[in-house]
């Protein structure tokens, strides 16, 4: 693969990386749950390693190339989204006094804001399900990974789809790893901000659901 445009593409996919999104709210509120945010993120990446795996065998071209499927994938996503930020919302953690004098996350006085229950693969299994309805994934995956490939180079477009796949994948990992273990050591030190975070959280989902829904109504009114 050219050199050029595998940096290229590896600057652009962190950049949408770091641009907070579903995930980022999602991850946000797992890091207050009070149970382990490795399922989470581990969910997330899943997501996107399956979203990978489909560009690469040439379900991203078929997508793209019917844009209703687009519009179906972004509304399931505000969906769901909702429906996460519903929970946060209504089941926010709970501070409780640890031993020690300082403040812990208390994981058996109520249901936990993103999962209600201690079984990571449920976990896991949601944060698959945000990554892989996330529409900003999907346009980094579908529509600007292409753009990068080398049609004269070496490696079969297939694999270089996978390779760039698996650089996003892979600025995912370390980009959320820091914000789910940051917002949980951040709130560890300052166990007050825990609900006002988590509800923030929630809501963002929860806006975030409804700018989805907004920008596929150019779409909708074009089929009109």
């Amino acid at each position: 693969m050219d050199v050029q445009l595998l940096v290229a593409c590896s600057v652009m996919m962190t950049l949408m990386v770091l641009l907070p999104g579903p995930d980022w709210a999602y991850l946000i509120a797992a890091g207050t749950s009070g149970r382990s945010i490795l399922p989470p993120i581990a969910g997330v990446l899943l997501g996107y390693l399956v979203v990978v795996a489909a560009v690469a065998v040439g379900v991203g071209a078929a997508v793209a190339a019917v844009p209703w499927v687009i519009v179906v994938l972004t509304f399931s996503a505000a969906a769901y989204l909702v429906y996460l930020g519903v929970r946060v919302l209504r089941d926010p953690p709970v501070v409780a006094a640890a031993t020690d004098g300082r403040a812990e996350l208390d994981a058996s006085a109520g249901p936990a804001p993103v999962a209600a229950s201690d079984r990571p693969w449920l976990r896991l299994a949601q944060g698959a399900g945000v990554s892989g309805l996330n529409p900003k994934g999907l346009l980094v995956l579908v529509v600007l990974l292409p753009q990068f490939t080398d049609d004269s180079g070496s490696w079969p477009i297939p694999v270089q789809l996978a390779v760039l796949g698996l650089i996003f994948v892979g600025c995912c990992a370390l980009v959320y790893t820091v914000v789910g273990f940051g917002a949980r050591a951040v709130l560890r030190l300052r166990p007050s901000a825990m609900k006002v975070v988590s509800r923030v959280s929630g809501a963002a989902m929860i806006v975030l659901a409804g700018a989805l829904v907004v920008e596929q109504v150019p779409h909708l009114a074009g089929w009109a």
